[in-house]
Parts: C-alpha cells; structure tokens; sequence
C-alpha cells in the first residue's frame, strides 16, 4: 500500500485535464505559491512514481522531458517554431498491422511522433 502524499496529490491536480505536456520545473513553479516548501527534487520524484504507476506518460522532447497525463494511446506533433507539443489520435492501427506482418514478435502498442510547424505558428507566417 502506498502512503498518501499531499504533495503528489496537488501535482496530479496539477496535471488533469492538461494538454500543455508540462515539465517539472513547470509544475515546480506554479506549485511553489500553494507549497513553499516544495522542492524540485519532490515533483521529480513524485512524476517518476506516477510513471511508474502508469498515471503519466513521459515524453523527452529536444532534451526535456515532459509530461503527459493522457495515457490514452496517441500520438504526438511537436512543433519546430514555438516548440508546442500536441496530442494527436492515435490512428497507427494500419501501421501495426503492416510492422506486426514482417515481425516475429507481438506488438502491443505504438506512437507517431509527427514534426512540422503547429496550426497557430502557421497563422503567425500567414
């Protein structure tokens, strides 16, 4: 049985319903006003165990990690200008089919990761 954590908690009420994929130093910092005592190292530790838990996906994007609390499977489009990250649906079902027909093994999930300019830096080109 896991020990309640009050810290753990404001951070996965941090995290629901986000679509921003946030970094820990993000949540770190707009937890800071609520937790002065919190430390970097505590949101850390606690998006790990909430990994581990299958609660959050991680996502490293250009050498930072974020995080994701859709768990759902999808996909992901990052964007090379304002460097968003956005949720996609996960349409990879024919994909699959076509890598589990050349493998031996049995595949049980995937993700695309599509890379491109987002819909609002676009706009900003136009």
């Amino acid at each position: 049985m896991v020990k309640y954590s009050r810290q753990r908690e404001a951070i996965k009420n941090k995290l629901v319903g986000r679509t921003d994929h946030p970094t820990a130093e993000t949540l770190y910092a707009e937890l800071k006003t609520e937790m002065p005592n919190l430390s970097v190292a505590t949101v850390y530790r606690n998006l790990n165990q909430l990994e581990q838990w299958g609660e959050v996906n991680r996502i490293t994007v250009e050498g930072a990690t974020r995080f994701d609390p859709n768990t759902d499977p999808h996909s992901h489009f990052f964007c090379r200008k304002c460097g968003a990250v956005i949720d996609m649906p996960d349409e990879d079902i024919e994909i699959r089919r076509i890598a589990q027909a050349g493998f031996g093994g049995r595949i049980e999930l995937s993700t695309s990761h599509f890379y491109g300019v987002c819909p609002k830096c676009l706009d900003i080109d136009s």
